[in-house]
């Protein structure tokens, strides 16, 4: 009896421990291994996304080939007497042809490793390119679009249909084709050397400053690289523990350049002229049209008003800093600058959090994040990610996994790519493609999307799965949330499908993710060891969802800066044509809390001008307006499917369809008023400040 009796309790026991370890699902336990290498001896090549035309690189030619007669049938049935169709599906089929082929020979240009892929790739985007200029000026196609804008179309109209019509005219009209001759030729050429303008600027903004070793004290001397009698500097080494390194790579990288001045100034100026030749008032009045903010005097307010609440804030978080510096140096009157607020944000988390490099990194397997995703998903919207397996010629590398989006009740979905690990060649930045726009067919069907989602993750090795930091898993849910807005938008035309939106909007469901990959419900559903299967810690958990709101109200303020800054240089200053550094100097004194450093011109390396002209703004925005849906909809309960199906229905799905402005107010039930915003972000800012200092004074 006691023999049996202790082999009871054994097995109890080994059974409870099975209960403690639980197993990876099927999707976790896929992308916790290299994707499988297939060797296919029978069956016959698909092509690339399963386009038969891609089983070889020539495929492109014919792409090419048919999109250009495709597009030639189009514009004769829209010129025509005849037409059977609203203007705006021609329009629609129009852009989603061209889209088609661009959007794929863009992607395959820049991440297919096989050099015949990506010449014929580039070829086809050349050829593309050629033929939407070609239709920038054809007057007769213009015309017929703008008849219909202005006064109606022959056939019923929604007012989807209208506001769609009214996109496709401005981005006709962004070209200057309205414009006479002689004015439209000269809109012609400052795109042209507006195009010419950024590229230098941006590859003069990632030189290294080369300068002799004089420059650069004899201490900290042996820090930077060396080319016979010159140092070399890359870059800014925020996180150095030496001061005396962080503030010479600062001053030293950030020098005065003549001639990337020169640029910013010429951009800035081309800018303004092209705006003024299209009717505008300013540069930022016509890159803010048919935004979410519509209008720069709206951003200008909700940036003024955002900076006066954030700086009391600011100024607490700068007292912090110096308090720390001066402890750290024994120098009583040092103060925080510039070069120091990265430095101390990572020790006010190794001191009062107590973060070690790297501890969170065995909780977060990259099949444990999907697995978590995938919970988040069908708690949300009732949708699962299935790894699907390729046909032989599908993917560009055999490191690419394949995702069917499932929905409970509705089907497929669409597919998602996931090209997630660095390989030789590959661009270094995450990142989402829209490879086929989702629309409504004429046979009622849903012509489904397809999108890759590009990251650089560690390839994993046969000693464990790849392994992402906190930031890694932040920019994970990021990517999928771009991901399903295209995969979750139901919309009638491709041209305003999923991302195909305002960029002011478009960003608000990529950052909405980040608040539920900062949510301890949601990670305690899978941060879990990648060899043990122990749950994260709660002590590791609240330290983890703490370090990333440290400084928040000082890294708020940068980026109120930053946007400032790009709204004054495309407001009226660009016409006076004054030396930016002394905009800069003024705007900095007036919405950032530390002074501009002597001799220093860091926006001559702000590449963001070239991408984001006036724009820059809209992660600042978008990042309000996901804070207010996750205070009003999501804050209470993350998995809340009530919340998560109206989100869908209201925003989601819609896309670019129905103005973003309205789409907000709609689904929040208020007015979208600069205060309003204000107040929202200020609000998740002290909430999230009161948690950190309750955190820490528990831990003292």
């Amino acid at each position: 009896m006691l023999h049996m009796s202790r082999s009871a309790t054994l097995m109890r026991m080994r059974v409870q421990h099975r209960k403690l370890v639980s197993t990876w699902s099927p999707l976790a336990t896929a992308f916790n291994a290299p994707p499988s290498k297939r060797i296919n001896f029978t069956r016959d090549d698909v092509g690339l996304f399963r386009m038969p035309e891609l089983r070889t690189f020539e495929g492109f030619y014919l792409l090419r080939d048919n999109v250009e007669n495709r597009a030639q049938d189009l514009i004769a049935e829209a010129i025509s007497s005849q037409r059977q169709r609203k203007m705006v599906d021609i329009f629609d089929e129009l852009s989603d042809s061209l889209c088609k082929v661009a959007d794929l020979a863009e992607f395959i240009r820049i991440a297919h490793p096989k050099n015949k892929y990506m010449e014929a790739a580039e070829q086809a985007t050349i050829s593309i390119c050629g033929v939407v200029e070609s239709l920038n000026t054809h007057k007769p196609l213009y015309q017929a679009l703008r008849k219909v804008v202005e006064q109606g179309d022959l056939k019923p109209t929604t007012e989807v249909d209208r506001h769609v019509a009214r996109l496709f005219l401005f981005d006709f009209e962004q070209c200057g084709i309205h414009l006479p001759e002689a004015e439209r030729l000269r809109v012609v050429r400052l795109n042209d050397y507006i195009l010419q303008l950024g590229q230098k600027f941006m590859n003069g903004a990632a030189q290294p400053s080369v300068l002799p070793r004089s420059y650069v004290p004899e201490s900290i001397r042996n820090y930077f690289p060396t080319s016979a009698e010159n140092v070399i500097i890359t870059g800014l080494c925020t996180n150095a523990e030496n001061v005396q390194m962080r503030e010479a790579a600062y001053r030293l990288y950030l020098q005065p350049s003549e001639n990337q001045e020169e640029l910013l100034r010429d951009l800035l100026l081309c800018r303004h002229e092209l705006a003024r030749s299209c009717g505008f008032e300013t540069y930022a009045h016509r890159a803010l049209n048919a935004s979410t903010m519509e209008r720069p005097e709206l951003v200008r307010e909700f940036i003024d008003t955002l900076s006066d609440q954030l700086r009391p804030r600011a100024e607490a978080d700068f007292a912090l800093m110096t308090q720390m510096k001066r402890k750290e140096s024994g120098q009583p009157n040092a103060l925080v600058e510039v070069w120091d607020t990265p430095y101390f944000t990572t020790q006010l988390k190794r001191q009062s959090l107590e973060e070690q490099a790297n501890e969170f990194l065995p909780y977060f397997s990259l099949g444990g994040c999907m697995e978590g995703l995938d919970n988040l998903l069908q708690a949300l919207y009732g949708v699962r990610l299935e790894n699907s397996e390729m046909e032989p010629g599908e993917s560009w590398h055999s490191d690419i996994y394949k995702l069917a989006v499932m929905h409970e009740s509705e089907g497929l979905l669409g597919y998602i790519y996931c090209d997630f690990f660095e390989r030789s060649g590959k661009p270094n930045q995450d990142c989402h493609f829209t490879i086929q726009g989702g629309k409504r067919l004429p046979d009622g069907t849903y012509q489904l999307p397809i999108v890759v989602v590009m990251l650089g993750l560690a390839q994993p090795r046969w000693t464990g799965p790849t392994l992402l930091s906190p930031a890694r898993v932040d920019n994970l849910f990021h990517e999928m949330g771009h991901a399903m807005h295209s995969m979750l938008a139901r919309t009638e035309y491709q041209h305003v499908t999923g991302t195909r939106c305002a960029t002011d909007f478009a960003e608000v469901p990529s950052v909405l993710m980040e608040y539920f990959a900062s949510d301890p419900r949601v990670l305690r559903t899978f941060a879990r060891h990648f060899q043990t299967h122990k749950p994260i810690s709660e002590d590791m958990l609240q330290r983890l969802c703490a370090s990333k709101h440290l400084f928040a109200a000082s890294e708020t303020q940068l980026q109120v800066f930053y946007s400032a800054l790009d709204q004054e240089y495309h407001g009226d200053t660009a016409e006076r044509g004054g030396n930016t550094t002394e905009t800069l100097k003024a705007v900095q004194k007036r919405y950032y809390g530390l002074p501009h450093v002597e001799n220093t011109a860091w926006q001559l390396r702000f590449s963001h001008l070239v991408g984001y002209g006036a724009k820059y703004y809209a992660y600042l925005i978008s990042k309000t307006i996901a804070s207010w849906i996750w205070q009003t909809y999501f804050e209470g309960n993350p998995f809340n499917r009530q919340s998560g199906e109206r989100y869908r229905a209201e925003i989601l799905a819609h896309g670019g369809a129905v103005p973003s402005r309205q789409l907000v107010a709609n689904f929040l039930q208020r007015e979208m008023t600069p205060s309003v915003l204000a107040n929202s972000l200020i609000h998740e800012i002290d909430t999230d400040e009161s948690k950190i200092k309750e955190l820490i004074v528990s831990r003292s």
